[in-house]
């Protein structure tokens, strides 16, 4: 029966192609483990963000591969290990031979995990990866930061499959203030985070600038400059980032996260383009 649920979930999907089967596939572990996290009490504690947030609840239209988490308030001594034995109970009631590695060091501030299965893609009916020879394991790397920026703002959100359960999760102009920390601070190109740009922008979603500032002040070129940004500061700095980024990089590193149909899209990216969303920044 747990099989069948799962199918009946990939069906949903009508997938076109093998990738979007494995993000698929993928996804619904990603469901399956925030469900098994709020039978507990992780999120009295903790908040979702990141892009696989926004693609769950707010209906991003791109896959993402990773969950990423950060406690509501500063806690050193926080442990993932007992949330993961939860996660792993119940994926395998779904059917799944879980690997959960805990990476989580002493010593450091994110907290991470990895999720890695090669047994549920094997028992599902599957239209593209079927006959494709090996098929690589479904991966998911779990992380939760343990000394997060402040003034974060969340809500409670609800989950319906596999059944129903509420998950706490930041609030889109939080998620939003994330990202652009991201976009002016990250160390390499990811251009996901620019395609996220144009989903927020074209949303029109506003900026929760003091989280925006706290992260600054925490990690980046700013760090301990103790900030206070605004949109025009904003403006400004990403106008410089938009006008050195390799857009061609950029748009393959979306390529396989994005259905074909999104594909003609992708080669419109160009600096006047996302200088052009960046005049709707909020």
């Amino acid at each position: 029966m747990s099989i069948k649920i799962i199918q009946t979930r990939l069906d949903s999907y009508d997938c076109r192609s093998a990738i979007e089967e494995e993000h698929a596939v993928r996804e619904i572990t990603q469901e399956l483990a925030l469900a098994a996290l709020g039978r507990t009490a992780f999120f009295k504690y903790s908040a979702f963000q990141g892009g696989t947030c926004l693609r769950i609840f707010y209906g991003l239209d791109r896959f993402s591969e990773d969950m990423d988490f950060l406690l509501k308030e500063p806690d050193s001594k926080f442990q993932l290990e007992p949330y993961l034995k939860t996660i792993s109970d119940e994926l395998t009631a779904y059917g799944y031979n879980i690997e959960i590695s805990n990476r989580s060091d002493e010593d450091k501030t994110v907290k991470k995990a990895f999720l890695k299965d090669d047994s549920i893609i094997k028992v599902l009916h599957l239209s593209h990866l079927a006959g494709k020879g090996h098929i690589r394991k479904i991966k998911i790397k779990l992380e939760i930061d343990t000394n997060p920026p402040l003034k974060s703002s969340t809500e409670i959100k609800y989950l319906d499959f596999p059944y129903t359960s509420s998950v706490v999760i930041q609030d889109k102009p939080t998620l939003f203030a994330g990202k652009i920390h991201a976009l002016l601070c990250r160390e390499y190109l990811k251009g996901r985070d620019w395609y996220d740009f144009i989903w927020y922008t074209s949303q029109g979603i506003g900026i929760n600038y003091k989280f925006l500032s706290s992260a600054l002040n925490q990690q980046g070129p700013w760090k301990n400059r103790n900030m206070d940004v605004d949109r025009k500061w904003c403006h400004t700095e990403l106008e410089k980032k938009i006008a050195s980024i390799d857009w061609i990089s950029a748009a393959n590193d979306v390529h396989r996260f994005v259905r074909s149909a999104y594909h003609p899209s992708l080669e419109l990216w160009s600096e006047d383009l996302f200088l052009s969303q960046l005049s709707k920044l909020g």
